[in-house]
Parts: structure tokens; C-alpha cells; sequence
């Protein structure tokens, strides 16, 4: 099945026309920040077999993730997921939608995306462990190594320690 990619202003006419917009990104990075018109449909949950309902020929259905990549990448397996309708793909995902001077929805309350704190907490880590390693002692080299090594497991296993340990950060629990 043939996927297009549409730009941001094609997919707002489509969404006046009707079409459904679904977002594939994970529910914290959703939470953030998503565009007003989207659903969630994370693609872990399609993965699992969860169709956007009901469809049917005559129906547009639009999929974005962050910046398009995901998206392109699982291309068949969106098309896959809402059969028989016409499926687009987003391009730039919502960075392109917002570069477009478009808006989206932001909650400020959120905590940032996961993957993003994981980040910011390894990139912390090694720039520290390297800073003291140069400045104190170099055993503080340890420290960018233990999570250079953490990194590369999480990689080949797809279980990231450092993920399950912030996910439990008071910041990161559910609000009610």
C-alpha cells in the first residue's frame, strides 16, 4: 500500500474536510504537548493491534509522530492499522507542524517526555564524570563509562534502567 506524505497546510484542509489526525507518540510526549485536532493512538498500542475505528474506504486518516521519522519508518504498518481508509503521513511530524507557525497545545504541567529526561540525565552524567575525572581524580572517568555501558545495554535489550528509575521520579507519576 502506497503512503503519501503531506505537508502541514494540505493536512489542516484535510482535517476541515473531515480527515482523522492521530498522534503515535508515546502518552508523556502527548501530555506535553500534541495538536489540537489529534488522537492519541501511540504506535506501541498498534503494534499490539489497536485499529483507529471505524473506517472505512471513503475516510482520510492522517498519522504524525515528533518529526516524521517514526512514522515514515512504520509507514506499512499505519497503513496496515487503518485499512481500508487513505492514509497520509505528516511531514515533520509536530516540529513541522509547528515550524509551519502552526499551533498545538502545550501543558506546561507535564513533565518533560521520558526519553528526553534520559537524556538530559545521561548527557549530565558523562559531562560531570568527565569533568571530574580531568579536574579531581580519574576515577571519576567510571562514571561516563558505567553509563556509556548502560546506554549500550539499553540499546541491544530495549530495557533502559535509567528510563524505569525517572518514571518513578515523584515529578513523573500521575496527576489527578
Amino acid at each position: 500500500m502506497n503512503v503519501e506524505t503531506i505537508t502541514s497546510q494540505d493536512a489542516q484542509q484535510r482535517l476541515k474536510q473531515g480527515a482523522r489526525l492521530f498522534d503515535i507518540r508515546d502518552a508523556d510526549e502527548y501530555a506535553h504537548e500534541h495538536i489540537a485536532q489529534a488522537c492519541l493512538l501511540s504506535l506501541s498500542v498498534i503494534e499490539k493491534g489497536e485499529k483507529p475505528q471505524p473506517l472505512c474506504e471513503q475516510d482520510v486518516v492522517i498519522f504524525h509522530c515528533q518529526s516524521g521519522k517514526r512514522t515514515a519508518q512504520n509507514a506499512a504498518v499505519l497503513a496496515t492499522a487503518a485499512s481500508p481508509a487513505k492514509v497520509y503521513l505528516l511531514e515533520g511530524g509536530i516540529n513541522g507542524w509547528k515550524q509551519q507557525g502552526l499551533e498545538v497545545v502545550k501543558d506546561k504541567n507535564q513533565p518533560l517526555p521520558l526519553m528526553r529526561q534520559v537524556q538530559i540525565a545521561a548527557g549530565s552524567l558523562i559531562l560531570l564524570g568527565a569533568a571530574l575525572g580531568y579536574t579531581l581524580t580519574p576515577l571519576f572517568f567510571l562514571l561516563p563509562s558505567f553509563v556509556g555501558a548502560g546506554l549500550l545495554f539499553a540499546g541491544l535489550s530495549g530495557f533502559c534502567g535509567m528510563a524505569t528509575l525517572l518514571a518513578k521520579m515523584p515529578w513523573n507519576q500521575q496527576r489527578t
